[in-house]
């Protein structure tokens, strides 16, 4: 193939070593002029006079957008906190933000283990936020926290609407104690009406709030919940079953909602994949009704002698 000779550059190849550099650099301003001298046809009929070679560079997303050539959708909350993600960061600045992190984690406890431990034998009510008030399981939970009542118990919950404000307004109906454990979330969570002023405490961190559950209650009793209530339940059954913690029971109310769940975990869990002992299969109870659900934590107990009272 052959090439046009290019400055200085004769036909057989590029100048003599020594003069290199000097030529490379004759050849940049060359090319610089005529680019800034000559039109230049795009090949799609349109001609660009006096082109600026950054111009013609091919650009990113990022380039066009600043340019304002591409207008990019407004970024989410959520968007934001994944570009955050990958932001650079000194390991000294990543360092020094976990370690003031711990003062808050800290302090969460501590305001826990001030306000609930004299609080007395509680059972932990757990379920969906979003269960009305006129749902069926809403009026088991709220029979069911009164009759814990009667039956010397405090009732401990989420803090928040639903299944959650179902037991602090049976416990508070009954002058019980009534203990709301709140979680601030951007979206449904936030404080019934039926906690006793003293027994509210807010939380940033689940996983506190959730050692709070598990540390200052003799029993769960678990509605029908999401993903949240799901995470409560099998962190307590993690937790018995791996003997971290002693055993306590653990009652779920609603054999339509938990049956096919714990039929699964029967077949392929246990029977399938041989992934838990049999043994496990014990650790909770399904029941239908508020006085079956009562009944399972008083017979627990009655084993031992011993009978909750504040």
């Amino acid at each position: 193939m052959k090439t046009a000779p290019l400055g200085e550059c004769a036909a057989g190849g590029l100048p003599p070593e020594e003069d290199e550099e000097r030529f490379m650099t004759k050849l940049r301003k060359t090319s610089k002029t005529k680019l800034n001298d000559e039109s230049h046809n795009t090949g799609s009929g349109q001609t660009i006079l006096n082109p600026d070679v950054n111009e013609n560079k091919a650009k990113s997303i990022t380039d066009l957008r600043e340019s304002g050539q591409v207008q990019a959708p407004p970024a989410s909350e959520q968007d934001i906190k994944i570009r955050k993600a990958f932001v650079d960061k000194d390991w000294n600045e990543i360092k020094i933000a976990d370690s003031w992190q711990i003062f808050k984690v800290m302090s969460e406890f501590v305001e826990g283990f001030e306000k609930l431990a004299k609080i007395g034998p509680c059972v932990s009510i757990f379920g969906s936020a979003r269960t009305k008030n006129t749902h069926k399981y809403y009026v088991m939970a709220e029979e069911i926290a009164a009759k814990l009542v009667r039956h010397g118990y405090g009732v401990i919950t989420g803090g928040g609407p639903g299944i959650m404000e179902a037991g602090n307004k049976g416990a508070h109906s009954e002058g019980g104690k009534s203990v709301g454990l709140n979680i601030h979330l951007p979206f449904e969570q936030f404080n019934n009406i039926y906690i006793d002023s003293d027994k509210l405490i807010n939380f940033d961190y689940f996983f506190v709030r959730k050692v709070m559950f598990v540390k200052y209650a003799q029993g769960f009793i678990v509605m029908p919940g999401g993903f949240g209530t799901l995470d409560e339940l099998f962190e307590a059954i993690t937790l018995i079953q791996t003997k971290k913690i002693g055993a306590f029971p653990i009652v779920l109310v609603g054999r339509e909602f938990w049956g096919g769940l714990f039929k699964w975990v029967e077949d392929v869990m246990l029977n399938m994949e041989s992934n838990i002992s049999p043994e496990d299969m014990d650790l909770i109870h399904i029941v239908d009704d508020a006085t079956e659900a009562v009944k399972v934590i008083d017979d627990f107990y009655s084993k031992y002698l011993l009978s909750p009272n504040f």
